[in-house]
């Protein structure tokens, strides 16, 4: 840079500005080098070649940077929102205790986008945002995102939560451009998406008549019957399995409720509960997650069948009713549900399919989930 415009640039940090150091540090790491990377909703962002201070819109997309980062998932991440905390706290009390400098992250906000204050992230100075396209953080068009743009501050979007099933794989090799880990999340697609063809290729033989129809109560037992999926989120998972999500045609959106009247009208073959309680939890709602035995898994499963809306849906009086976790329904680790699912939908059919041995290798080669805990479970199993 010349010598006179350098003296300007270094004048322009002392003219008033709402973005402070930001908008001036945002020309210098471009000129230090960037890419060009599409996020997930098709927008070209250019990114440092190696961002060092990351923001995450949610605080469980901490759990796609894990594949990525190894066994320091925090080292570049400066700030993220605090839902995890509170959606599902056994699984972060694990993370926890894993990487104590969890608790140095900045908190940005609390369970919604507009608890995040756009002036506590600009004071972290950071050179790249992480953001999800639904969920608890901030979206497309949020204050947040308008405000750190406006600072010339990278945004880019991933999503694991509308439609998981077509966006786990490009998200993940979106974040492994924009982080500088190509190999990385080139490992991590690799053993989902060969999971997943497994299953689809087996599955794709069934005609769609002999296909079971299936629902799904999500965070079963915390509300009146009952919020599930329609078409994407839990239901892209029951799709993917090969099972015929009956919500599906009755919302208009990839959440809703549809009424325990419908339900037992529909009366599906297939009955799957989700939840994220931990084992010491009092109130109602499913237990299911890390620090979670399988005993008590069970146990909490088969208390919530006993609800008058539940206990005589031909899935339960037949023995086909299942427990998942919640937080697979925004997570890259979704295949685990996938994969239960299968196993629950197609007995038989996919014996070379472990859901069980495929936790660990997230959990070890991966840096995932503690494998310690359990993430499904059936009704009266042992």
């Amino acid at each position: 840079m010349a010598g006179g415009s350098l003296a300007l640039a270094l004048g322009a940090a002392w003219l008033p500005s709402p973005w402070g150091l930001s908008s001036l540090c945002a020309p210098l790491i471009k000129a230090a080098g960037a890419r060009e990377v599409t996020d997930i909703l098709g927008r070209h962002v250019t990114v440092p070649d190696h961002p060092k201070r990351i923001v995450l819109g949610e605080g469980r997309l901490i759990y796609a940077l894990q594949p990525l980062e190894g066994d320091n998932p925090f080292s570049r991440v400066v700030g993220w929102q605090g839902e995890f905390r509170t959606a599902d706290t056994q699984n972060y009390d694990e993370l926890r205790k894993r990487h104590p400098e969890a608790e140095q992250v900045a908190v940005i906000g609390r369970t919604s986008a507009d608890t995040i204050s756009p002036e506590k992230v600009l004071d972290l100075h950071p050179d790249l945002a992480v953001f999800s396209t639904s969920g608890h953080g901030p979206g497309q068009s949020s204050a947040v995102t308008q405000r750190l743009e406006s600072a010339h501050i990278p945004v880019i979007f991933v999503d694991f939560r509308a439609d998981p099933v077509a966006h786990t794989v490009p998200s993940m090799r979106i974040l492994g451009q924009a982080l500088d880990r190509p190999q990385e999340a080139k490992a991590y697609t690799d053993f989902y998406q060969s999971r997943l063809d497994l299953i689809q290729q087996a599955t794709s033989r069934v005609p769609a008549e002999k296909r079971p129809t299936v629902f799904i109560d999500m965070l079963a037992g915390t509300r009146s019957c009952c919020h599930t999926a329609g078409k994407g989120n839990m239901g892209a998972f029951i799709e993917a399995a090969g099972g015929r999500n009956i919500a599906a045609p009755l919302l208009p959106g990839f959440l809703g409720e549809v009424s325990a009247e419908t339900l037992i009208t529909r009366n599906p073959d297939v009955l799957i509960l989700d939840g994220t309680r931990g084992p010491g939890h009092t109130g109602p709602g499913l237990k299911l997650g890390a620090q979670v035995t399988p005993a008590v898994a069970r146990q909490s499963l088969d208390s919530l069948l006993q609800a008058p809306e539940l206990s005589e849906l031909k899935a339960v009086r037949s023995g086909r009713s299942y427990g998942l976790w919640h937080s697979f329904y925004d997570s890259p680790f979704n295949i685990l549900a996938i994969e239960a699912m299968a196993k629950w939908f197609y007995p038989g059919l996919l014996p070379d399919l472990n859901p069980e041995a495929d936790l660990h290798e997230i959990s070890t080669r991966f840096h995932g989930l503690p494998a310690s805990g359990t993430y499904w479970t059936a009704a009266g199993a042992p």
